[in-house]
């Protein structure tokens, strides 16, 4: 049996008569092309939007927002990957009109525009809002911890940078000590390369510099830690693990209706506690509304901060997380204490009645006890490990999250999309397109691969619902 012959090399064909013929109509790189010439590109701020008449001409920034936005659909990030994509793939050169810009070039480019390329994320979002894609009546919250351009080693904390100053200045001593006796050694045949001691004084030198200036720094903002490549960047519990790793929080809003991003925050906060109300107002000012409702896991529960979404008009789910150190026996867990609003008080399962004795000053917390039932409690043991008595501790915002949790209980269904919304993005951008690491470095060049990542994701989104040509058509 013969194998399968391909074309004669040699051969000589009849190409095409056009670039445009290389790309079918139904290509989403002509929904790229139709969006980005369409977006006004000026009033978002994009550096060269505008171009003088002397010096040398820059690439326009429709070309290379063009080129990055089929970059990360396409699983490319890299300036110097996507520089290879402009001299040999036929659906890059159609959208660059076979502009080859370097990688210098195109990395620039990401790092000058990191504003603007936020701004072009949301024109996008609106555009999706006027077509009908977003609903704006369901909301989902979701954070996920993206590694940055920033490793372990290089993160000091004032305990590890003085213990790496102490060895560091033990390395010197020892290299002087390799010079005098290379001194002493001068009629010896062996003796140290003094060339290479130095290079290596040289370095160490460098590196007790860096730490000094890591050392001024913490004493100054009294930050716990300091990343030496990326600043910005902090030391995280990572999603679904107990492995810690310098990352940022990357919050997300997820429309209901289509699963569409429609905005999002890079944070350098561990975890999600303070960032619901602050996302509750963005999704707001995207959406031109506070009159929906907002699903987000326990990582949310924050009196605070649900207490400001209820001032907001934002209808908030979210479960309250389970109290720690809970006592053996169901009887006497924490939610078997009745609070009674009128008496400031709280009754515990045996009928007595808990008071008011303190306010905890580090997070105002309400402490409630009674040390007179606990003592003649013949159920301590069974209520407390405490040898004295039992305190029911209360937010001062309870009300907030209480509600907030029977919203979650009482809607079941509604609150399991949360999940079904929240988590594709993180999923196709993280898992299936591979981006669980930055590649820029600082909060600002962070944000601007953010933009970039859910900008890609919204465009797919909307090409899978729409389909290509009804979307050129109301892009048009």
């Amino acid at each position: 049996m013969r194998y399968k012959e391909g074309t004669d090399r040699n051969q000589l064909m009849l190409m095409p008569d056009s670039l445009d013929s290389y790309v079918a109509e139904d290509n989403i790189c002509r929904v790229i092309d139709r969006f980005v010439e369409k977006a006004d590109l000026k009033s978002m701020g994009f550096k060269y939007a505008e171009t003088k008449d002397i010096g040398c001409r820059p690439y326009s920034p429709q070309s290379m927002s063009k080129l990055y936005l089929y970059g990360y659909q396409n699983r490319v990030r890299s300036s110097r990957r996507l520089e290879r994509e402009t001299q040999r793939n036929v659906e890059v050169m159609w959208l660059m009109e076979r502009l080859t810009p370097d990688d210098k070039t195109i990395s620039n480019f990401r790092k000058d525009n990191a504003k603007a390329l936020k701004a072009l994320c949301r024109q996008f979002v609106q555009l999706c809002i006027k077509f009908g894609l977003v609903g704006k009546e369901t909301e989902a919250y979701d954070g996920s911890k993206i590694k940055a351009n920033n490793s372990r080693r290089n993160r000091y904390t004032e305990k590890t940078a003085t213990e790496a100053l102490a060895r560091i200045d033990k390395k010197i001593d020892e290299y002087l000590a390799l010079l005098d006796e290379n001194d002493r050694a001068e009629t010896r045949e062996s003796k140290p390369d003094e060339q290479a001691v130095r290079k290596a004084l040289e370095k160490l030198s460098d590196k007790k510099t860096t730490l000094e200036h890591v050392l001024k720094i913490l004493e100054e903002t009294g930050e716990d830690s300091l990343c030496t490549i990326d600043p910005d960047a902090k030391l995280m519990k990572q999603s679904g693990s107990k492995d810690f790793d310098v990352s940022y929080n990357v919050q997300t809003v997820v429309d209901g209706k289509h699963g569409l991003v429609i905005d999002y925050e890079v944070t350098n906060h561990g975890n999600d506690l303070n960032e619901l109300s602050g996302m509750c107002e963005k999704s707001a000012e995207v959406l031109g509304t506070t009159e929906f409702q907002a699903l987000a896991d326990t990582g949310y529960s924050n009196g605070a901060e649900l207490k400001k979404c209820d001032e907001l008009g934002v209808l908030c789910f979210a479960p309250k997380p389970e109290p720690s150190h809970q006592p053996e026996n169901p009887a006497f867990h924490r939610e078997k204490f009745t609070y009674d609003q009128l008496r400031d008080s709280y009754t515990c399962p045996g009928g007595c009645e808990l008071l008011h004795v303190r306010t905890r000053e580090r997070d105002g917390y309400e402490v409630y006890a009674n040390r007179a039932a606990c003592l003649n409690c013949q159920q301590k043991k069974e209520c407390t490990k405490s040898k004295t008595l039992r305190e029911i501790e209360r937010n001062p915002n309870q009300e907030y999250v209480d509600r907030a949790d029977q919203r979650a209980k009482a809607q079941k269904a509604l609150y399991r999309r949360r999940q079904q919304l929240s988590e594709p993005p993180f999923a196709v951008v993280k898992r299936i397109w591979g981006y669980s690491q930055y590649l820029c470095r600082g909060k600002e060049k962070v944000s601007a691969e953010t933009a970039l990542t859910f900008l890609a994701f919204n465009l797919l989104r909307a090409v899978n619902i729409m389909g290509v040509k009804p979307l050129l058509a109301a892009l048009a």
